[in-house]
């Protein structure tokens, strides 16, 4: 490709609105304790039967990373996560990958994926999880705030000399 040329951006695919709905799910189980988890399946009271397809297991994955953000990509290292699969007595399939080793948590964060596929149980575990997501948005919205606070603008400092 010559200099002057750019390379577009690859055309954004129309999102599946369930798709949407277990990415959002996922996010919070990701960022959520295994204590969150539990109470939302507790908000949730589900009785059913759950199989798991794979038994929870921990592994290493491979972490990327790049040069200055954009550059070359080099191996980072290694991080642990742990996945589970299972399947609802309704017939809806959840997967789960959680960084670290908490089976416990990898398996809930499976059924949720699966209840949100649910015509049942769906709206009702995005209700459930409010909660959650509140919490996380307010801590965010803090820790940037205080990163906010110490950020330094160079361009406007006066230097002593300049006095």
């Amino acid at each position: 490709m010559a200099p002057s040329q750019s390379a577009s951006p690859p055309p954004e695919l129309p999102r599946d609105p369930m798709v949407a709905r277990r990415q959002a799910v996922m996010a919070l189980c990701a960022d959520g304790t295994l204590d969150d988890l539990e109470a939302v399946m507790d908000a949730l009271a589900y009785e059913g039967a759950v199989e798991d397809l794979r038994r929870p297991e921990t592994g290493l994955v491979m972490v990327r990373g790049r040069m200055g953000g954009d550059g070359n990509p080099f191996n980072f290292g290694e991080a642990t996560v742990t996945r589970a699969a299972v399947r609802l007595q309704s017939g809806e399939t959840g997967f789960a990958y959680q960084l670290g080793r908490d089976v416990k948590k990898a398996r809930l964060a499976a059924i949720l994926d699966a209840l949100v596929q649910n015509p049942r149980y769906g709206r009702e575990v995005e209700r459930a999880m409010d909660p959650l997501r509140t919490r996380l948005a307010g801590e965010r919205s803090t820790r940037e705030r205080r990163t906010a606070a110490t950020r330094v603008n160079f361009f406007t400092m006066v230097r002593g000399e300049d006095q």
